[in-house]
């Protein structure tokens, strides 16, 4: 079974992440871990300690001259920033008030060090070795913003390719519609000059898996279940979308469900089900929009009150991002590589990356019969 384990403080020595389960043989280099936690932070929108920190990996144990050796696989993270401080007034939107409630503290520091979302860059690294692992079965992800602070593209993708990914990479909001990036960094600008913040909207793609990944035979077995809990999991996510079911809310079943029809292969005209059908991937490119609320640490804060005097205060503020939407998009698609890694393994098995090619292979094979007359 693939599990993960992460520890470790915002503003502690270091972030920990332990692996568990992944198959033997697979190449790992610590540069493609780098590039994607240098994704993560190195958009506009973001604070000044998202630059100071290094956020270089460090592989402890189960990666052996580049390649994993089937035992738990450990990597660190040091914080270049450490301090820890005391303050008893909790921060509306955090975890501050109900963490402190929770567990009986009077700082709500020793919640917000854990419940930070600086925890997110292991998680990056973790699912960066989840992403590897399934492109050797030509399984790829692509995020991009959709919208921030209201200002939105009418872009609506359908598929990707190389050159949109270096169109994306290239804009520090990881945007790919040139004529609302102005407007959008416009936004962010009258956010920070109000001391506020945006949220926004990040949408994911998923190419290339293949059907019968997840299952309805269980609720907790089902790949929406999966991946909608997952990507809630990070911090400011506060709904997720799987391929057009806002949409399909207000639509006749007639006008949302995805026809299915054959010609000499099996053929969908839609894909309004996001590529998930009754918990289990049918082939099509799976599409995820993550609604991210806007970041709760305000530099003009909201009213809050002190947990030890319960004297009224307002908020305390600490260096924050103002926008945090394209990054989100980056976690995401971590967040979403593991839990299909994971369910992947499940269905495919076998302790070395050559036993679950084999079987895989086998697979597809039996898929084919389906479309042969």
């Amino acid at each position: 079974m693939l599990r993960f384990l992460t520890a470790g403080e915002s503003h502690g020595k270091a972030l920990i992440g332990i692996i568990e389960g992944m198959v033997a043989g697979l190449e790992i280099k610590e540069e493609d871990i780098n590039k994607e936690l240098s994704l993560r932070k190195k958009v506009f929108g973001r604070s000044e300690r998202a630059f100071e920190e290094a956020d270089k990996i460090e592989i402890l144990s189960g990666i052996i001259n580049g390649k994993t050796i089937g035992s738990p696989i450990c990597l660190k993270l040091s914080n270049k920033e450490k301090k820890f401080e005391n303050e008893s007034v909790p921060r509306p939107g955090h975890a501050d008030l109900a963490g402190a409630m929770k567990y009986n503290f009077r700082n709500i520091h020793l919640v917000s060090e854990r419940a930070s979302a600086r925890e997110t860059a292991m998680r990056v690294a973790i699912g960066t070795i989840a992403k590897k692992f399934l492109s050797e079965f030509n399984v790829e992800f692509f995020s991009h913003t959709l919208m921030i602070g209201g200002i939105r593209t009418s872009l609506k993708l359908k598929d990707f390719n190389n050159e949109l990914r270096q169109k994306r990479d290239k804009s520090d909001l990881y945007c790919i519609d040139e004529k609302v990036i102005c407007k959008m960094k416009e936004k962010i600008n009258e956010a920070r000059k109000k001391g506020d913040t945006l949220g926004g909207i990040s949408e994911i793609l998923i190419r290339g898996l293949p059907p019968g990944i997840g299952s309805y035979v269980h609720y907790d077995k089902r790949l929406d279940y999966c991946l909608a809990g997952a990507l809630m999991s990070i911090p400011s996510v506060k709904a997720v979308e799987i391929g057009e079911g806002i949409l399909g809310s207000e639509s006749f079943g007639s006008d949302f469900h995805d026809s299915i029809s054959y010609n000499g292969k099996i053929l969908r005209k839609t894909n309004k089900s996001g590529g998930i059908e009754g918990g289990v991937s049918n082939g099509e490119t799976i599409i995820l929009r993550l609604y991210v609320k806007p970041v709760p640490t305000l530099k003009n804060p909201l009213p809050s009150f002190d947990i030890v005097t319960k004297e009224l205060k307002k908020a305390p503020y600490y260096r924050s991002d103002i926008c945090v939407v394209p990054s989100i998009g980056i976690i995401g698609e971590a967040v979403s590589a593991w839990e299909i890694a994971r369910l992947f393994l499940e269905k495919f098995g076998g302790d070395t990356l050559t036993e679950v090619k084999r079987n895989f292979n086998i697979y597809n094979s039996n898929l084919r019969l389906f479309e042969l007359k």
